[in-house]
């Protein structure tokens, strides 16, 4: 995203990332993208546009009068957007969830669906408090369930991140129990967690595998035969055959997790796992760090 030597109002930026999304992704952007999803008028929504062509991104847009809206330019550059699939399928998706709501909305075209997994449950209560406590860097008294042991018990933790990952929150904490940081996940919270007002000793700064960044190197399952080597590369975009992320340590089980792809195990059918992780000695994983954010992620501590 492009700084801009000017500050934005937050409703004007979420309709300038509006006006590229719709207009990078399907092609043709009118007013009334920006009527229908803002409840502004049609003057307003014109103005959006024009001082975003304007002041914002000259060039980017093109008005078509054979389509009735304006398209991407040649040579548009996303300004206020990454450029990336995924601010579109968040934008559906924001869309569907309106309207699933609000049943007179209509935010999004029947050409389009959205498939839904099950939510875990986080209270309201829960996430007032860890946002409290991680904003203002005190300390957190919770009740905290775990699967192993199965029981509910006293923790005193110094939370510093909120850190969401596909359907479930979890807090990155220092756990006084256990005298380092840890995940925590939110639905696992009892009772209303107490913001005590003893400010944090153990805080990011300390946390070393948040701290540390380390790369992933991804390429197609090597049990795959050349052509499907090749395809699979496509998918993701990979230069010769290599795909490299960038993530903190902390992160990096979640990552993988999510691609499906285990530290220490591979599935047998290498149509269904289609790629590997290629440098794993050298990410510097603990083990008992690895299996505790595999079995948060999957809801199993």
């Amino acid at each position: 995203m492009k700084k801009t030597d000017w500050p934005i109002r937050w409703d004007l930026l979420l309709r300038y990332r509006l006006i590229e999304i719709i207009a990078l992704w399907e092609g043709r952007l009118t007013t009334n993208h920006i009527c229908h999803s803002f409840g502004i008028g049609r003057q307003q929504a014109s103005k959006d546009i024009n001082t975003y062509l304007r002041e914002l991104a000259p060039g980017n847009l093109v008005y078509d009068r054979h389509l009735k809206g304006y398209v991407p330019s040649d040579n548009f550059k996303p300004q206020v957007t990454t450029g990336q699939v995924s601010e579109y399928q968040d934008l559906l998706a924001r869309q569907d969830s309106l309207s699933n709501t609000f049943e007179s909305l209509d935010l999004s075209g029947s050409e389009s669906t959205i498939l839904r997994g099950p939510q875990r449950i986080i209270r309201p209560e829960v996430m007032r408090a860890v946002v409290a406590a991680t904003r203002q860097t005190r300390l957190l008294k919770a009740e905290y369930a775990s699967l192993s042991p199965a029981r509910t018990q006293q923790q005193t933790l110094e939370p510093h991140t909120l850190v969401c990952v596909g359907n479930s929150w979890h807090l990155r904490a220092w756990c006084d129990k256990n005298r380092e940081f840890r995940d925590f996940s939110l639905s696992r919270f009892r009772g209303t967690p107490a913001v005590m007002r003893q400010k944090s000793r153990n805080t990011q700064q300390q946390d070393d595998d948040w701290n540390r960044h380390i790369t992933i190197v991804l390429m197609p399952d090597s049990r795959l035969n050349a052509d499907q080597q090749e395809i699979i590369a496509a998918d993701y975009g990979m230069q010769d055959h290599r795909m490299e992320l960038s993530t903190r340590a902390a992160l990096a089980p979640y990552l993988l997790s999510r691609m499906g792809l285990g530290l220490d195990h591979q599935h047998p059918d290498p149509m269904t796992q289609q790629i590997e992780l290629v440098n794993e000695e050298q990410l510097g994983i603990g083990e008992s760090a690895r299996e505790r954010s595999i079995k948060a992620v999957a809801g199993l501590s």
